[in-house]
This record gives C-alpha cells, structure tokens and sequence, in this order.
C-alpha cells in the first residue's frame, strides 16, 4: 500500500479488476453515491435499471473523489482520473473478492430472518473493543452491498463484520464464496419473505444456512438453540465439517441466557457463556435483542476476545433509528412527554410480536395510553390475511389502547380489533402521518411499524418525521416549550 490510510492505489485497483487506468492517484475510500462522495473516494460509477453512475461522475470528482471506476471515457473528465473496466459491476464484485483475499482479519458473517443489522451494530462495538474492526455499512447486505462493504476494508484489519441478507434461494451462496467467513451467526429462521419459498419456513431456513457455504472446514456456526429450525442448520453445519456453538434459553445451550430483567431505562442480562458467568446492562429492553447479544459474546469467546470489554461496549449502543430507538416529545408538558418508539425500518410477524412485547414493557405518563400505528407486512403470501389479522392477540396481550393502520392487508387487523381499540385505517400512510399527531396526548407511548416498501426510504418514517415536527409545530402556536 502507498500510505496507511490509502485502501486503493490506482496500480491495485487496476490488478483486481483487470481494468486499465494512467493515474497514480490513492483513494481513501470507495463510494457508489455520488451524493455521499467524501474527499479521497474512489467512485463507483454503477448502472442500473432507472440511472447510469457515469452522469455522475464529474460529480463525484468535483466532491473530490480522487478516481472513478468507469466503463467508457467521460467527457469532461481526465484521463488519468479514470480506471476503465469492461463491466462496473463486476469490477466492485472483484474489489470486494481482492479486499478479501489480502486481508488476515477474522471475519464474521451474520444472516437471519430478523436482527441482522442490530447484531452487526453489536458486533462492530464488541469486536470494536478488541481490535481494528471493520462493518457493513447501513444495512447494505445484498448482491452489490456485501462487496462495496468489503471493498471498503483496510487490508489491516483484525476483524471484519458483514450483513448478509436474502429474499430468495441461492442468492447467500456467491455472498458468502464472497466474505469466506471465519464465523457465521444466524439469528433465527422465522416466516419472512415466505411468498417466495414454495416449502415455507424449512426453505427459508435451507436459504439461511447458505452462510456455511463460504466456510472452510474448522469454521464455527453460532445458532440459535431457541429456534425450531436449530438441528437442520447444525446438521448442515456439522455436514461442512464445522463446529456448532448454540446460544438461547435451552438447558442445551453453550451460551445460556439465565436471566433476564427489564427496567426502565433498558435491561439487565445474565449469562453463562461457554462456562464463563457474567452479568451486563443493555439500553434496549427487548428480550430478542438480548438474545442476539448473546451470540456476539459467542462470537467474542471463540475468537479469544475479552467479554468484560465487549460487555462494556453493548452496554454503550443506542438502539438504532427505525428499530426500535426512544425519543421524548414534549407536545404540552415537558414532565409527561409522549414516548415515541421508532420500529418503522421494516416489519414482519415475528419482529411485530416483538416490538408489541417492547411496547409492553413501557408505561404511559399520566393520563397516556399504548398506541400501535401499524403498516402492511409484505411477502406475506396467500396468508397475508389471515397473518395479519392474528397480530389482534399479542396487540391484546401487550395492552395497547389504540390502534392505527393503513395498508390493505392491515384492514384484516383492524376489522378484527375491538371496537374500542379501532383508532382509524386509512389506505395511504401519509394520512396516518397526518391523523396521529392530532390524536395524542401528553403521556402517550406511540410504536410506529411496517414493511419498508420501495424507494429510500422506509414508508412508515413519513409517520415518525410527522410526530417528531410536532413539537415544533406546538411551539409555534405557544404550546410545549
């Protein structure tokens, strides 16, 4: 490498992706967005199906990305700034296959049907508390994700974390080829993305344990012993010639969860991992979360890790922005503000019934009530209906007051509720946006959840922004602070 911060040469980039460039230039980092270019980026200039990355590349070289991996000469743009490629595409595939292969870090491969992204956060912080460590970025676990986020590692990390994710069969495979994980963790196999497996939940679980596809023989497989699906991934691990390390409540379990407490301002978890009993504190109050942590300090023991410092670090993590995040709003008295909880980056019916227990766990303020405002569950297939409309008993059993929906599949829940817990459904989720806040009071607690959809942004945040403005919006006519 020319310098110690430098992840690409041009000389480098060219070797791995066989392409041709003049430049002698080092790129700091690697982008694919033009809008995020930071100084020192090497640009991406990716095609696909509603845009074409070489309209942007003088963009991206204005912001001050040093290079750009192109398929044909850009007007306006020197010779010397570009690599020339046959397919951009494949060129970021091959910087991602090239990062890999120079690296000595341990990687970490996580898969599931949900808690992905918040056990590659978890992972980042423990193992962040050990070494140089390197994660996905966002929740980019896709096809073109999983590479940029590797082509993105300094080749002197010590460990490396990446988020894989799935809707369909045979796309974990070449991802994981990809990663060639030391390690892999899968959270749980639940009924997400089932319209598209012709053989339910056992295909789903058949698509998960793709992961092991990348391992060597000696690699270690982290599954949940809770999981109905846990000896069909062990016996596909156990047929790769990897070792099994459960984690859960089962008396089986090498890593045990022994007790768990919720308080208000987060939870107290106790564990036995592999033999070694420690006690921690978390900010989040979900019992799922706190059984993903456990596979992270899985993680951290096999590795050699100190779990007294990746305890440390959990407790530290914020829950994240659309999954599960706390904020105060004060809408008229500041000592009894509303409680929103922000689960709005994606849904299904097992992070649903999750999120409600959450919801459980939070008193109103005075005179505040448990508000659900809930969008459709996608790929939910012929029994979309039906799944939808049982959500009606653990809305029930987490004590929720009232209920918002939109969505047609979500009529099914809405039409089931008690009268009395009907708030209102509406089709489009920008009229929820403009319902709710109207509705609340001082004290409330609102959850706001739902599939993500297409386009940037997930459609249930319309109703988080609109919540989060209403403080604002009070204040302007003299009401909060």
């Amino acid at each position: 490498m020319s310098g110690s911060n430098t992840l690409w040469s041009a000389k480098e980039a060219a070797i791995a992706t066989d392409g041709l460039t003049t430049g002698s230039w080092a790129a700091t980092g690697v982008s694919i967005d033009s809008r995020t270019v930071k100084a020192g980026d090497l640009f991406i200039a990716l095609t696909g199906e509603n845009s074409d990355g070489h309209a942007y590349v003088a963009d991206a070289i204005k912001k001050g990305a040093v290079g750009a991996i192109v398929s044909h000469h850009v007007d306006g743009i020197p010779e010397e700034k570009i690599l020339i490629v046959t397919d951009t595409f494949k060129a970021l595939q091959a910087l991602g296959h090239a990062s890999r292969a120079r690296t000595g870090a341990k990687t970490i491969a996580i898969t599931g049907s949900v808690g992905k992204t918040g056990t590659k956060e978890m992972l980042a912080a423990a193992f962040g508390a050990q070494g140089q460590t390197h994660a996905s970025i966002k929740s980019y676990n896709n096809h073109w994700g999983v590479p940029y986020s590797l082509s993105s590692m300094h080749a002197g990390s010590d460990f490396g974390i990446f988020e894989v994710g799935m809707n369909h069969a045979d796309e974990i495979t070449p991802l994981s080829q990809m990663i060639a994980p030391d390690i892999a963790i899968i959270t749980t196999v639940e009924a997400v993305h089932i319209a598209n497996f012709e053989n339910g939940e056992e295909g789903i679980a058949d698509a998960k344990g793709e992961i092991f596809d990348g391992m060597k023989e000696g690699g270690v497989a982290i599954l949940n012993a809770d999981n109905k699906w846990f000896r069909r991934l062990a016996d596909k691990a156990t047929a790769k010639g990897l070792k099994v390390v459960s984690f859960g409540e089962e008396d089986s379990a090498d890593v045990k969860l022994t007790n768990f407490l919720v308080a208000a301002n987060g939870s107290r978890i106790e564990a036995d991992i592999m033999g070694e009993k420690i006690s921690f504190t978390m900010q989040s109050t979900g019992k799922h979360l706190a059984m993903n942590a456990l596979s992270v300090l899985a993680a951290i023991k096999i590795s050699g890790g100190n779990l007294a410092k990746a305890t440390k670090a959990l407790g530290k993590i914020e829950p994240l922005a659309g999954r599960g995040k706390h904020e105060y709003l004060d809408i008229g008295d500041k000592n009894n503000p509303v409680i929103l909880i922000d689960e709005s980056y994606n849904a299904s019916p097992v992070a649903m019934k999750a999120a409600f227990r959450v919801l459980a766990m939070v008193d109103p303020g005075r005179g505040g009530r448990r508000i659900a405002v809930l969008g459709d569950m996608y790929e939910q297939g012929s029994d979309g209906a039906r799944i939808h409309r049982d959500l009606v008993v653990p809305l029930e059993a987490a004590g929720v007051h009232l209920v918002y929906t939109s969505g047609p599949l979500m009529r099914n829940l809405y039409d089931a509720l008690p009268q009395d817990k009907r708030g209102a459904h509406v089709d489009d989720t920008r009229e929820l946006a403009k319902i709710v806040p109207d509705v609340l009071v001082p004290g409330d607690v609102v959850m706001v959840k739902g599939s993500r959809g297409g386009g940037e942004k997930p459609r249930m945040q319309l109703v988080v922004e609109a919540l989060r403005a209403l403080p604002e919006k009070l204040k302007q006519k003299g009401i909060g602070a």
